[in-house]
């Protein structure tokens, strides 16, 4: 008879879990490249720690133009990457090079964030690291705080809050944490979710979330099903959500997108859909057709006055 340390308990599609309580990824380590300064783009990165207990850094991004020592202050993306909550880094190729390259077109300052996850720290940690992230990010308004790119040229009347998959997930909480807790001398303008996940999709994906958060509120658990009276206070003026048309998650979204407008919130919201594609495909190819459009309407959102 197999002992319990080799017996299987539970099996998702991202890990399994052992009798004994021990968790077993399936996919490997992610892959991490150090910050670099881009020789085609222009753009400079750098890496910083935020807080060391718990762990949480980033990665900052910079465009040509901020050394321009004549440029205005620049629009900021705060970017959350995806991942099914315990795979991935900010760190790693896929972001760090979708970040350079909107970084480069927008003109932006891009700050994308490490955050913790599971099994080494289940959830809620990914949201309280973020949102710990972009109190960070807000402790520069005065001009005086950690990290001088922030300080010297982020324009934080124009900051925008963006992520894919689990992170388009995250990215609703913050914004909903800004409208309903504040985050001073900061204007979110917008909020981009592409290819976002919430729950509804089926039980087994249902499942894997509330397993990963001990402490959830149940199917009802407002990160996993906003309500209306959530969704009414987003704390942005614009709302831009992708889908794609072959995506398991489109469902989801979509229910996102109709609820959004029906919850009394007062800004806009924009729903487009990448057609014969699936989900988080622009990573594949950055430099593909489709890719490009996205991230041509990813860019133009964060840069329309």
């Amino acid at each position: 008879m197999a002992s319990s340390d080799s017996e299987i308990a539970k099996e998702f599609r991202f890990f399994r879990v052992y009798k004994d309580g021990r968790v077993e990824l399936f996919e490997p380590d992610c892959e991490k490249i150090p910050p670099s300064d881009d020789p085609t783009t222009g753009v400079r990165s750098k890496d910083v720690v935020i807080s060391s207990e718990p762990p949480v850094s980033a990665r900052i991004f910079i465009p040509y133009e901020a050394q321009n020592p004549n440029q205005k202050k620049l629009p900021l993306l705060f970017y959350v990457h995806g991942g099914g909550f315990c795979r991935r880094s900010a760190f790693g190729p896929r972001y760090h090079n979708f970040c350079s390259v909107v970084s480069a077109q927008a003109n932006a300052v891009v700050v994308s964030v490490e955050y913790g996850l599971f099994p080494d720290r289940p959830i809620p940690a990914c949201y309280e690291d973020s949102w710990a992230a972009l109190n960070w990010v807000a402790s520069h308004t005065s001009r005086n705080g950690p990290e001088p790119w922030l300080n010297d040229h982020a324009d934080f009347g124009r900051v925008f809050i963006g992520g894919g998959s689990a992170g388009g997930n995250i990215a609703h909480t913050l914004a909903f944490r800004v409208g309903s807790i504040g985050l001073p001398c900061v204007k979110v303008v917008g909020v981009i979710m592409v290819h976002p996940f919430f729950g509804g999709t089926s039980p087994e994906e249902d499942e894997i979330w509330l397993y990963m958060c001990p402490t959830n509120g149940g199917l009802q658990d407002p990160r996993l099903k906003p309500p209306a009276e959530d969704l009414a206070r987003l704390g942005c003026e614009r709302v831009l959500i992708f889908v794609a048309e072959k995506d398991y998650l489109k469902p989801v979204a979509m229910n996102y997108y109709e609820d959004l407008k029906k919850s009394g919130w007062k800004g806009t919201v924009e729903l487009v859909e990448s057609h014969g594609e699936g989900h988080s495909f622009y990573f594949d190819n950055l430099k593909c057709e489709k890719a490009v459009d996205l991230i041509n309407k990813f860019v133009s959102f964060i840069t329309q006055l």
